[in-house]
């Protein structure tokens, strides 16, 4: 099954991943691969993260504060948004 980004979650992903960068070097690489581990997770167990509004699901990061929002269809996982846990809960209503 293939994953693909929401132009916006992508967006997020960079400019958190710049931000990290910018704290300490590496450490926005580290947030890349965290990222990278969270869509291997989902793509193995796309039904296993819990549903928090229709049928989009939230998936952890664990070093950093950040989940995945997705949706899963029959031959994609779109993630729709690289969300911050502490910021603008509910900005990604109405994404796709």
């Amino acid at each position: 099954m293939r994953v693909t980004f929401n132009e916006l979650a992508e967006r997020e992903l960079n400019d958190a991943a710049e931000y990290y960068e910018h704290e300490q070097p590496g450490l926005g690489a580290a947030f890349i691969s965290e990222v990278q581990r969270c869509t291997e997770a989902i793509t193995a167990f796309p039904d296993a993260a819990p549903v928090v509004r229709g049928a989009i699901r939230q998936r952890l990061c664990q070093r950093f504060p950040y989940g995945l929002l997705y949706s899963v269809t029959s031959d994609e996982i779109r993630v729709i948004a690289v969300m911050h846990l502490r910021r603008r809960p509910g900005y990604w209503v109405g994404r796709q």
